[in-house]
Parts: structure tokens; sequence; C-alpha cells
């Protein structure tokens, strides 16, 4: 574990069994200490996040500003993020004592100040009808979506809420964003696939837009928001095994070509 003097493990208090966790790999890895989500530090080399994605997303944000890597533990629902299970301590141990591990950057996007990993979510100020909304792509008019909203994913996000949505599943080394409407009122409004040196502005002139970064951090545009690629990847610390490949993953996590039961 050479490359990683110091270890920061994340825990987050809303998650059961996050911290218990956390003390166990902490009890395991002598160079670490222990971080609330709520309360990180930049002086560390990896850092390992405990919890669901939520957790995972959290910590990613952070951490891309200081080019520190992340491993995630998972004790939530899904941990499609988060590769590792509560009960493999010590073979993620064993491989980051020989390096057997790479490292992934992924793309992240921006607005204003704010960053997502996965998605950032458009919507009109009153969620609880739909909206008109303008899209531009380099301040020229695409289309009118009439919809719930839009969600702006990245490869990454593309197995969240933008699968949810009827967008495609992107393998996270592809270079470019989907542009995905939420229940839209017309039949011929599809996702939309762009490079990633596009410019995406929203526009509603009507209301303001209600924006969300990875379903976590709001805010309110006053009638437009331009989204772009942001400067700073995130960098996921994978562990050579077979499951870390993407496509197994789809199988394991999402049940990806399962036949249907009898």
């Amino acid at each position: 574990m050479e490359n990683f003097k110091n270890i920061g493990i994340i825990y987050n208090t809303n998650v059961e069994e996050s911290y218990n966790l956390a003390k166990k790999i902490q009890e395991k890895i002598p160079n670490s200490c222990i971080l609330n989500v709520d309360n990180m530090t930049n002086d560390i080399d990896l850092a390992i996040a405990i919890g669901g994605d939520g957790t995972f997303l959290k910590t990613a944000r952070f951490y891309s500003s200081f080019d520190i890597p992340i491993l995630g533990f998972n004790v939530g629902r899904l941990g499609y993020l988060a590769q590792a299970k509560p009960d493999e301590i010590d073979e993620v141990i064993e491989k980051l004592q020989n390096n057997d591990y790479n490292i992934e950057t992924r793309l992240m996007l921006k607005a204003n100040d704010k960053t997502a990993l996965n998605d950032v979510v458009v919507k009109g100020v009153n969620c609880t009808r739909s909206s008109t909304m303008d899209l531009y792509i380099n301040d020229k008019k695409l289309c009118s979506y009439v919809a719930d909203g839009l969600i702006i994913s990245t490869p990454t996000g593309s197995t969240a809420y933008s699968l949810s949505a009827g967008g495609p599943v992107v393998s996270p080394d592809v270079k470019c964003f989907l542009i995905i409407p939420i229940c839209p009122h017309t039949l011929n409004m599809r996702p939309v696939v762009i490079p990633t040196t596009d410019k995406i502005t929203i526009k509603n002139e009507k209301e303001n837009l209600h924006v969300s970064f990875d379903g976590q951090v709001d805010i309110v545009a006053k009638n437009e928001i331009t989204i772009e690629k942001n400067d700073n990847l995130a960098k996921l610390l994978i562990l050579n095994q077979k499951k870390d490949k993407f496509y197994d993953i789809l199988k394991e996590k999402l049940h990806w070509s399962l036949s249907p039961k009898k």
C-alpha cells in the first residue's frame, strides 16, 4: 500500500453499519483515519467511501477537486458504484498492498459553482406539473420540450436516473453526455447524445428552474441554466477482479440478460 501513505475512511451517519465497518477497516490499515461524509478533509491519498451510491457520489464530488481516488464499500441497497462488499475487507487490502488495481477517470458536469458525477436534473420550480423547456446547444436552439424535466447525464450516470427515464446504457469510457426528457408529452421527443465539448443551455421564460446535482444538491436558477463538462475528473480505484468490468456489473447489479422467471 506504498502508493497511499494516508487513507481516509469515509462513513455516512445515515447508513446503518457504516461506522462499524469503518472501524473494522481502520483496525487493519494502520495509516488510516475515519472521517464523516459531512466533514471530509483533503490531507489523504485515498478515500474509502462506505455506504451506498449516495455516499460515493458525495465523496467523489468533494475529492475530484483534489485528484484523490475513491474506493467504495457498499452497505446500501444497490451500490452500483461501490464495488466492494463488507465481507471482502481482507481481499481488498491484499489487492491494495499488491498494487492490484487500476485508476479510472470519470467525466463530470458543472453548472454555476456546482458539480455532478451522475447527472444534472432540470425541472420547473413547480414540480407538480410539466414545463416547457427550450434546449440550446452551443447557443443555438435545438428544440423545445414539454416534459416534467430534463436529465443531463454522464456515461457514469447512464445506469441511474437516466436509465429509469428511458435513456441508453453507455460505457463509462465513452466521451459523451446524454440529454433525456422526463415524461415528455409528445412521442417524437427522444434522448440525445452529444460530445463533451458542447455547451448545454436550458431556458424557461415563464418560471425559474429547479436544478439538482446527483439528486443531492439543489439550487434555483432564474429562467435558465448552462451545463458544461467539468474540468475536474472523478478518480475511481477499480480492483482487478472479474466483477469490476462494466458489463459484468450490469449483469450483477441490474440483472442484465437474465431470462424472465416462469
